[in-house]
């Protein structure tokens, strides 16, 4: 699949009418990928987890890293006019695991 095909598909999917505004949402993914990278660096390292077993590493990246993630999306999302894009993402997300979690069989209504 060419990218010009792949990203049609996305626009589609994620319901973006411009060229401008995916490119936008583009760089947002970007930036805070790469600046989540980097602060894990300096997170690991400030809290002695270089060095650490790889399930302690993993533990601490799904526990601080992945929400830090959730955050640099919707802050580069302000300066870049992307935020009802991310904000929609974020809502779709909280509801989801939301639903993980309320939804157990102890829970269900019989």
């Amino acid at each position: 699949m060419s990218a010009f095909k792949f990203a049609e598909r996305l626009k589609k999917r994620w319901n973006i009418s411009t060229d401008k505004d995916f490119v936008l949402i583009m760089l947002v993914f970007s930036l805070a990928g790469a600046g989540v990278g980097f602060e894990r660096r300096k997170v690991f390292e400030f809290l002695g987890l270089n060095h650490s077993h790889l399930w302690i590493q993993i533990l601490a990246w799904l526990l601080l890293i992945v929400p830090l993630y959730q955050i640099s999306t919707i802050f580069f999302s302000i300066f870049l006019g992307q935020f009802n894009f991310f904000w929609g993402r974020q809502k779709a997300i909280g509801r989801g695991i939301k639903k993980l979690f309320l939804n157990t069989p102890s829970n269900s209504k019989s």
